[in-house]
């Protein structure tokens, strides 16, 4: 097919070795704890059910998603298969009758969410209350069962009338080096979770299974660096890109000194230049804050990989389009159809994230809708 014949809408690359690989990586991280995948908000933006699957093959059982409707979706999508699917948050009537149709277990993190779920028995259960998670608040003060509250849900447990699976809570701050809050929620989650001795525990996102195995228990929770994002983390370097953004070349035009790029008259280029409009922008998932204020203009560029060479992105993004200064490149190496990209194994997820003032978590679950998602 020639470069004339190539589609110039945007897609995503996805990498499902490599997403399996990350898994693997942090499973062996934590041998002595089972190890679980974040898959909510559509996996991350790349695909729930997908991502279930892939994942399904590389070991895992315990898929953890935010809201009962992805758990059901990602529960019909894998009949029989043996696994586990909790869902973290928005227990209300229906999602607590989905969850129970479904085999979907509930995190209860209030004292609402345990009185739902402990007195809606079914007669076809002999009345027993269905199995169940539980978060408890450690320090982040998002959502989890205080210290009292903790104290009546394992007054229940005794009782037999709340059957737990699980007992977890949420790290703040687990990836920020220079913080000592990780290890005050350590220390305040071992507290609280002894008041249920019989009962799995589970605190580790992708950052605290980096931190060493007294944070691992029995259930680690994967997130971000299952899909590539925080790679740095790791420092055997063993965590890989997954995804990688492209879009198509529209145009290529030579630029007189003087001129002015995109938007807003915030680049007036300081030399000529030769500049390639790319047909990806901010409604694709590529962040507008995410702009160089011209050729060697003050503000740093980020920079896009385009033929075997890295560009800086020039100018503010338009909704639909973004402009590279390709002058450095060769002549005739770029051309339209000519594919850009904008983070992947060549552009760190992260750097672009650092340069659009946002994390990865972000640009992920941003990528839009009209962007096709291409399994590999």
């Amino acid at each position: 097919m020639s470069l004339t014949d190539t589609p110039r809408a945007p897609f995503v690359e996805i990498d499902s070795w490599a997403l399996k690989s990350n898994w693997r990586t942090l499973a062996m991280l934590a041998p002595d704890a089972r190890t679980a995948a974040a898959v909510k908000a559509d996996g991350y933006g790349l695909g729930g059910v997908i991502a279930s699957k892939a994942l399904f093959g590389a070991g895992c059982r315990d898929f953890f998603v935010a809201w009962a409707e992805e758990g059901a979706e990602i529960r019909e999508a894998m009949p029989g298969k043996n696994c586990r699917i909790f869902v973290l948050q928005g227990l209300d009537g229906h999602a607590a009758r989905l969850c129970r149709s479904q085999r979907l277990l509930p995190i209860l993190s209030t004292p609402e969410d345990v009185e739902l779920w402990t007195r809606g028995g079914q007669p076809e259960d002999g009345g027993l209350p269905g199995v169940a998670g539980l978060q408890l608040e450690t320090g982040m003060h998002r959502l989890g069962l205080t210290d009292l509250q903790s104290r009546k849900a394992a007054e229940l447990s005794r009782q037999g009338k709340l059957d737990l699976a699980l007992v977890m809570s949420h790290l703040a701050a687990a990836d920020e080096p220079g913080s000592g809050l990780a290890d005050e929620q350590l220390d305040r989650f071992r507290k609280l979770a002894n008041r249920f001795p019989f009962v799995a525990r589970s605190l580790a996102n992708s950052a605290a299974i980096l931190r060493g195995p007294q944070f691992h228990f029995d259930l680690t929770r994967p997130g971000i660096c299952l899909y590539g994002g925080q790679t740095a983390l790791h420092p055997g370097g063993a965590l890989r890109p997954v995804a990688r953004l492209v879009g198509h070349v529209l145009q290529v035009a030579d630029v007189k000194r003087g001129e002015h790029v995109g938007y807003g008259e915030v680049v007036r280029l300081k030399r000529p230049a030769r500049i390639a409009t790319v047909g990806l922008g901010y409604a694709d998932g590529y962040p507008r804050s995410a702009f160089g204020d011209g050729v060697d203009g003050q503000r740093t560029a980020p920079a896009v990989h385009v033929a075997g060479h890295r560009a800086p992105i020039v100018g503010r993004i338009s909704m639909d389009m973004s402009m590279v200064d390709i002058s450095g490149l060769p002549d005739g190496a770029v051309r339209p159809g000519s594919e850009v990209e904008f983070f992947g194994p060549n552009i760190p997820i992260d750097d672009v994230a650092a340069h659009a003032g946002t994390i990865a978590y972000e640009l992920l679950t941003g990528i839009g809708s009209r962007v096709r998602r291409a399994w590999i």
